[in-house]
């Protein structure tokens, strides 16, 4: 993903924003086909795209796990709307099925369709959505979208259009304690394809508690490496929270996810409360 200032470079600093590709996650997936079928063995269904030849047996078989202990296929078709906190103090709700994405924060309100890449903005109940601020909020919007549900959601995104996911080996969370190490990289997707990740999971948990981040594939150190601990049960699925590094206690807030979307909240032009 490119780096924008609005996204992770003010929020972390040094940090760079995610690239997160299309899949049966993101709208864009699904208009037209339908949504694929789990496997007969229960394995989470791969989209369209997934570089499967080129990942290896023990990733997905790892990448099922985490995801099966996360709620699973089941537990993610489920859930309709997504909502949090994220790092840069912005509240934001996510519609999975009509993809309605709705942003705010202090004032200010983005009402935008990921699927039309249209929406409006407003500052105080008023539409400026003409206006230079207004047209410059609604441009950010999709990429917006793109960074902070990557953040939310990374680990139901292992095998999305454009991933590449190989197993490293054993390794080591910054505690010490062992971990099973996960490569993925992507495939001509996403605002920047040439990201890498390692995702650390916990054989004990088979949950991802751990992640580093690489700007290009190439490179030999990570340019962060932060916690993903902190799960609880929110409607269908599992989520977690803790994003920081050991030292500087960032985390996703106001956290949920349920299977219905109240009535008008999704075009309300004010700040509404956290659900």
């Amino acid at each position: 993903m490119r780096k924008p200032a609005f996204l992770l470079l003010l929020a972390l600093g040094s940090a760079a924003a995610a690239c997160q590709p299309q899949s049966a996650t993101t709208p864009a997936a699904k208009s037209g086909s339908p949504l694929p079928a789990v496997a007969a063995n229960g394995s989470y269904p791969a989209a369209e795209g997934f570089d499967a030849a080129g990942s290896d047996a023990r990733a997905l078989a790892l990448a099922d796990q985490v995801m099966a202990k996360m709620g699973g296929y089941a537990g993610w078709q489920q859930t309709r709307l997504l909502g949090w906190d994220f790092l840069d103090g912005s509240y934001q709700l996510w519609d999975k099925q009509t993809g309605d994405f709705r942003w705010q924060k202090d004032s200010t309100v983005a009402l935008y369709n990921l699927g039309t890449r249209q929406g409006k903005a407003y500052r105080a109940g008023r539409d400026i959505s003409a206006t230079p601020d207004g047209e410059k909020l609604l441009g950010r919007m999709y990429p917006i979208w793109v960074n902070n549900s990557w953040w939310l959601l990374m680990p139901f995104k292992l095998k999305d259009s454009g991933v590449t996911l190989t197993y490293k080996g054993p390794g080591q969370f910054m505690s010490g304690q062992p971990a099973e190490v996960l490569h993925m990289t992507f495939k001509n997707v996403g605002v920047t394809p040439d990201n890498k990740y390692e995702v650390l999971i916990n054989p004990q948990t088979l949950l991802v508690e751990e992640w580093a981040y690489f700007p290009k594939a190439t490179d030999a150190q990570p340019a962060f490496r932060r916690h993903w601990t902190g799960y609880q049960q929110y409607g269908p699925i599992r989520l977690a929270a803790d994003r920081s590094d050991g030292k500087d206690g960032r985390a996703l807030g106001h956290i949920s996810a349920s299977t219905t979307v109240p009535a008008g909240l999704m075009q309300n032009p004010r700040p509404v409360a956290p659900l």
